[in-house]
């Protein structure tokens, strides 16, 4: 019974190093399962209707699609939500990862970024997206940075 406690921690261990901890995951997913494909092509979300998933990066990522799937295996990097789908606007004032809602975003010059709620969208574009995506540039590059 010892060495069946031993080998489950240890799997556990073992599996919270694989997955990539830069991007936000709930419910197992990216993005808390959105198709991340869906948000380009359609500028709508498609949660919650994933039947496919790939990983990618050591992190599960749904599709509504296989055409959305292909696109994204084609390119990951064209797809994927800026500072790791957490929300932009804290990223760019707190310099903190916050959860997003993934049902409130933005598309800024073919990237995805996402917020934590309507308000934070709100001041994201009022306060000027290009110079808060600068300072979420770099608050991230901070967090993220490997020694």
């Amino acid at each position: 019974m010892k060495n069946l406690l031993y080998v489950a921690l240890f799997l556990l261990s073992t599996q919270s190093f694989a997955q990539n901890s830069d991007f936000y995951t709930e419910k197992g997913y990216a993005v808390m399962g959105y198709d991340v494909v869906a948000y380009f092509d359609n500028h709508a979300v498609a949660g919650n209707k994933a039947k496919y998933s790939y990983k990618y990066d050591g992190v599960l990522f749904a599709f509504s699609t296989t055409e959305n799937l292909n696109k994204f295996k084609a390119d990951p990097k064209q797809y994927l939500p800026q500072y790791g789908g957490h929300c932009s606007y804290a990223m760019a004032t707190k310099g903190s990862k916050v959860s997003p809602d993934p049902e409130v975003f933005e598309i800024r010059d073919g990237k995805l970024h996402l917020f934590h709620r309507k308000k934070g969208l709100e001041n994201w574009l009022e306060e000027g997206p290009e110079k808060l995506r600068d300072q979420a540039d770099k608050n991230w590059a901070k967090l993220t940075k490997k020694e």
